[in-house]
C-alpha cells in the first residue's frame, strides 16, 4: 500500500497542537470520508486508519463477493474472479477487505484534504485556546514580553500562546523590556475576525484581589473575604476586608508582620498605596475608615440622598482629599456615598471663612487651582498654613504664596 504521510512530524504536531488523540482521529476521519463520499457517493463500506505515531493513513474498503454476472454497485460488491485474485479461499457471499490506494484519489483532491485538515484543526486549536482562557478569567497568569508596540505589549505564555495587554491596562509607571516576565490577570477572551485575543490587565481590581489571594492564606480558606476592592491604578488602592472568625485580624492579616505580606504587592503594583481597612455595616464608621489616613472629627450623614458632609482639622483635609483627589474620589467608591469635606474651623476671634474662588479676580486661577490641589480651598485654610509649608507642598514660589496671604490677610482685615 502505497500510504500517504498527512503531517510531517506528525506526532509532535499533535502534541504542539495540544489536541487529544481521539478528538485529532476523528477529525481526520471525518476530513477523508468527506473525500470518500464525493468519489463514491457513499463512505458506509470505508474504514479509516490513522497512525498517530507516523501520520500514515490507510483506507480499507469492504466489498461483497457475488458472482460475475450479479455486480450491480462496484463500490459496494466485486466479482468472484477478482476476489481470488487477491485471496484464492474467498467464496461467494463473503467480504472482501482491500486496501485503497490514496493516490488514486488524484492530486488535487489529496492536497484539498490536507488544506481542510489544517483548517480542522486550525479551528481546533483555536476553540482549545479560547475554551482554555475563558475557564480562567479572572486569573493571574505570567507571560513574557515578545513584542512591544506604542498602544499594546505582546506576551507569550508557556505554550506560545500571544496574550495582549493594553497600554490601557497597564499600571502607568509599567515598564517593560523584551523578554521581562509579566504577570497580569486575565480580564476577557473574545473573537476577532475567526481568532481568540486574550486581553490581561494589571489596573483591573481583581488583579489585586488575586494578588492578596496568593500572598494572604487566610483569603484563600476563606477565613478573610476581600468585600471591596477600588483602584486608581499605581496611586492608591482601598481595600475593605471582613473575617468571619473572631480570632483573626483581617487588616493585620493582609497586611503581615512589619507589612511582610503587602509589600511584595505594593512592589509588583509599582509602588501603589494600598490602604486595608476592616469592613462594617455601619456607614459612618465605614466612611471615617476609608478616608484613611486622615483623621474626622465629626461627620453629617444622610442615608436617603447617600450623602456625608466630613469636618476635619485643616490640617488633616489636604490627607483627607489626597493628591489629584484620589484620596477622596476612592473612599466615595468604596463607601457609595457622596463626600464633602469641610474645615473644622475654630479660630481666634474668627467665626467664618471664605472661599478661595471669592479672590479669582486679584488671584489666578493656575495660582487657586495649585492651592486646591493640596486641599486648600479657602482663605483660612491657606493663612493657617506657614509659608515655609505653603511652598514645600505646592509648585508655587515664595513671592507668590507671600502675595496671596497678603491679600487673604488684607480682606479679613478689612472685614474686622
Amino acid at each position: 500500500m502505497a500510504s500517504i504521510n498527512l503531517i510531517e512530524s506528525f506526532q509532535d504536531f499533535k502534541d504542539a497542537e495540544n489536541i487529544d488523540r481521539p478528538t485529532l482521529m476523528k477529525v481526520i476521519e471525518d476530513v477523508f470520508k468527506t473525500l470518500l463520499r464525493k468519489k463514491f457517493g457513499t463512505d458506509e463500506n470505508f474504514d479509516v486508519i490513522v497512525n498517530d505515531q507516523t501520520g500514515d493513513l490507510e483506507i480499507f474498503r469492504r466489498r461483497e463477493i457475488v458472482e460475475d454476472d450479479m455486480i450491480e454497485d462496484d463500490n459496494m460488491q466485486i466479482p468472484y474472479t477478482d476476489a481470488i485474485k487477491i485471496e484464492p479461499d474467498y467464496n461467494v457471499g463473503e467480504e472482501v477487505y482491500e486496501e485503497m490506494e490514496v493516490h488514486d484519489f488524484g492530486r488535487r483532491a489529496i492536497l484539498a484534504a490536507k488544506q481542510t485538515l489544517a483548517a480542522r484543526i486550525g479551528d481546533l486549536k483555536k476553540n482549545n485556546l479560547l475554551k482554555k482562557y475563558a475557564e480562567r478569567v479572572g486569573e493571574i497568569i505570567a507571560g513574557e514580553v515578545y513584542q512591544i508596540w506604542k498602544k499594546e505589549i505582546l506576551l507569550l505564555d508557556d505554550e506560545g500562546n500571544e496574550l495582549i495587554l493594553p497600554k490601557s491596562e497597564q499600571i502607568p509607571t509599567d515598564f517593560f523590556k523584551k523578554g521581562e516576565s509579566v504577570r497580569a490577570v486575565v480580564k476577557k477572551v473574545e473573537m476577532r475576525n475567526n481568532t481568540p485575543i486574550i486581553i490581561l490587565s494589571r489596573t483591573h481590581s481583581s488583579f489585586l484581589e488575586k494578588l492578596l489571594e496568593i500572598e494572604v492564606p487566610e483569603i484563600m480558606d476563606g477565613l478573610i473575604v476581600i468585600k471591596k476592592i477600588v483602584r486608581e491604578p499605581g496611586e492608591r488602592a482601598k481595600v475593605a476586608v471582613e473575617s468571619y472568625d473572631d480570632r483573626i485580624d483581617p487588616v493585620g492579616a493582609c497586611v503581615g508582620m512589619k507589612g511582610s505580606r503587602i509589600h511584595g504587592i505594593v512592589r509588583e503594583l509599582r509602588n501603589e498605596n494600598i490602604d486595608i481597612i476592616n469592613f462594617t455595616a455601619n456607614q459612618q464608621l465605614l466612611i471615617q475608615r476609608s478616608l484613611t489616613p486622615s483623621r474626622i472629627n465629626r461627620m453629617d450623614i444622610n442615608n436617603e440622598t447617600h450623602h456625608a458632609d466630613v469636618y476635619l482639622d485643616p490640617d488633616q483635609v489636604s490627607l483627607a482629599i489626597g493628591k489629584k483627589g484620589v484620596n477622596i474620589k476612592l473612599a466615595q467608591e468604596l463607601t457609595g456615598f457622596s463626600i464633602d469635606v469641610y474645615r473644622d474651623v475654630q479660630d481666634e476671634g474668627v467665626d467664618y471663612d471664605i472661599d478661595l474662588d471669592e479672590f479669582s479676580d486679584e488671584i489666578e486661577g493656575w495660582v487657586i487651582d495649585e492651592f486646591k490641589r493640596i486641599g486648600c480651598d479657602t482663605a483660612l485654610s491657606i493663612l493657617d498654613l506657614s509659608v515655609e509649608e505653603l511652598v514645600r507642598r505646592t509648585d508655587l514660589e515664595e513671592e507668590t504664596v507671600k502675595d496671596v496671604r497678603r491679600i487673604l490677610e488684607a480682606e479679613f482685615k478689612a472685614d474686622e
